[in-house]
C-alpha cells in the first residue's frame, strides 16, 4: 500500500503544480466581477462628441441582427425585450428566419408591429445555409448585409433577453474604451436541479479556456466571445473580410473574436445577471446533447486531443479528490497533502460562479464529480461525430470537420 500511494503522489502533485499555474497564471479566470459599468440615462450626455459643433447627444447606429431557426415558441418572450430598448441612436432591428418550419418570421412580424419600433424591424427569410456555410454564420451574414451602414452590429441569439438599457451599455462601454468586439456571457438557466449542477460549470470552464484578461489584452493572442451577445463595430468587422472568413465555422462566438483579434482589433469579454438566456434544460438529457453537439468539434474532431482532454481532465480534476481522500484514510499524507490542496484551491476558485449565479457554496466541491460528466459528454460528442450525428440541431447535422 505504502509502495501505491508513493506511485500516486507524483499525479498527486502534478494535479497541485497545475492548479497553482490555473489559478495565478491564467488571467484570473475565475473573477466573475468583469462587468459593464453603469451609464448615464438617455438624455444625459453621450459617449461619443458631438459633430459641427452640435451641443446635442450623438449615439452611434446600431443594427441588431437576431439569427432564428424555430423559434416561435421563445420569441414572444425574447424578442419584446430588443423592441424595448431605451437607445438614444438610431436602432434598427433585423431578424433572420433561418428556413423555420413554425412560423418564426410571422411571429416576429406579428411581435414587431404591436410594439413602437415596428417601422424599424426587418423580418428577412432565408432558405438555409449555401455550400461552405454553417447555418448560423449564413444567418448572421444575411442580417450583417441587410443592416445600414456604419456604427455597431449587435448579434443576438432568438433566446436572449435584454434589460432596457442593454444597448445602452454595450455601446457606451465601446465607446469610452475605444473596444471593438465587447460581449457578454449571457446568464443562463439555472431553475432546474439539472441547470444548477451543469451550468455553473459549464461557465467556469469557458473562462477557463477564454479567460477575459487575456482576451482584451493586446499582447495575448487569446481570443473569444459569447454567441449570446456580441456588439461588433461594423467597420473593424468589414475590414477583417465580414463574416465570410469564418463561413463554416462551427462555433461561431470564438471564430469572431480570433478573426477580430487577429486584425488587431480590441476585444472585451464580461459577465452579466441582467443579459439573460430564457431557453430552459430542464432536464439532463437536454444539458447533455447541448454540450456533446459542440464539445468535439471544440477539439478541432481530433482523436488525439480528445484523448488528450481526457487525461487532462483526470489528472485536474479527477486525482484531487480521489487520492486526496484515499491518501488521508490510509495515512499516505505524501500523496494526500498535495491532493487535498489542489482540491482546495480547485474549490475556492469554483466559488465565484456559483456566487454569480446565487447558488450555494457546497456546490465547490463537487466540481471533481461535473467534470467527470463533462468528459463523459466530450467522449459522446466524438462518438456522435463518427456516426455522422455531430453538432446535430433543430433538424441540421454538422459534418466532421476531421
Amino acid at each position: 500500500m505504502t509502495t501505491v500511494f508513493a506511485v500516486l503522489a507524483v499525479p498527486a502533485w502534478l494535479s497541485l503544480v497545475v492548479w497553482i499555474c490555473l489559478v495565478a497564471f491564467r488571467g484570473g479566470f475565475w473573477r466573475m466581477d468583469i462587468r459593464l459599468p453603469p451609464v448615464p440615462p438617455p438624455g444625459s450626455i453621450s459617449p461619443a462628441p458631438a459633430e459641427n459643433g452640435d451641443d446635442g447627444e450623438r449615439w452611434p447606429a446600431v443594427t441588431i441582427v437576431v439569427p432564428a431557426r424555430d423559434e416561435a415558441e421563445i420569441l414572444p418572450e425574447s424578442f419584446p425585450t430588443l423592441l424595448a430598448q431605451d437607445y438614444p441612436g438610431q436602432l434598427e432591428i433585423v431578424l433572420v428566419d433561418d428556413a423555420s418550419s413554425d412560423g418564426t418570421g410571422d411571429v416576429a412580424r406579428e411581435l414587431a408591429a404591436a410594439s413602437t419600433r415596428g417601422e424599424q424591424v426587418s423580418v428577412l427569410r432565408g432558405q438555409g445555409p449555401p455550400p461552405g456555410w454553417a447555418g448560423k454564420v449564413a444567418a448572421m451574414d444575411r442580417g450583417l448585409r441587410a443592416a445600414a451602414p456604419g456604427g455597431y452590429v449587435l448579434f443576438t441569439d432568438a433566446d436572449i433577453g435584454h434589460p432596457p438599457d442593454s444597448v445602452r451599455r454595450l455601446v457606451a462601454h465601446a465607446e469610452a474604451g475605444g473596444w471593438d468586439l465587447v460581449s457578454l456571457m449571457a446568464r443562463l438557466n439555472t431553475r432546474h436541479r439539472a441547470e444548477r449542477l451543469i451550468v455553473p460549470a459549464f461557465v467556469y470552464s469557458f473562462f477557463q479556456l477564454y479567460p477575459p484578461g487575456w482576451i482584451r489584452s493586446g499582447r495575448r493572442r487569446t481570443a473569444g466571445a459569447a454567441g449570446g451577445c456580441m456588439l461588433v463595430r461594423r467597420e473593424r468587422l468589414e475590414q477583417a473580410g465580414g463574416l465570410a472568413p469564418i463561413a463554416s465555422a462551427r462555433i461561431d462566438d470564438v471564430a469572431l473574436g480570433h478573426l477580430l483579434k487577429l486584425t488587431g482589433a480590441r476585444t472585451w469579454l464580461g459577465v452579466t445577471r441582467s443579459v439573460r438566456s430564457l431557453r430552459p434544460y430542464p432536464g439532463m438529457a437536454e444539458l447533455w446533447d447541448m454540450i456533446a453537439r459542440s464539445a468535439y468539434t471544440q477539439l478541432r474532431c481530433n482523436p488525439w486531443l480528445l484523448a488528450g482532454t481526457v487525461l487532462g481532465l483526470a489528472l485536474t480534476y479527477g486525482v484531487p479528490p480521489l487520492v486526496g481522500v484515499a491518501g488521508a484514510a490510509a495515512d499516505a499524507w505524501t500523496a494526500a497533502v498535495p491532493a487535498l490542496a489542489a482540491w482546495a484551491l480547485m474549490t475556492l476558485s469554483y466559488l465565484p460562479v456559483l456566487r454569480l449565479y446565487r447558488l450555494a457554496p457546497w456546490r465547490a466541491p463537487l466540481l471533481p464529480g461535473v467534470m467527470a460528466l463533462y468528459g463523459a459528454m466530450t467522449v459522446d460528442s466524438a462518438r456522435r461525430h463518427r456516426r455522422g450525428r455531430g453538432g446535430a440541431w433543430k433538424g441540421r447535422v454538422v459534418e466532421s470537420e476531421s
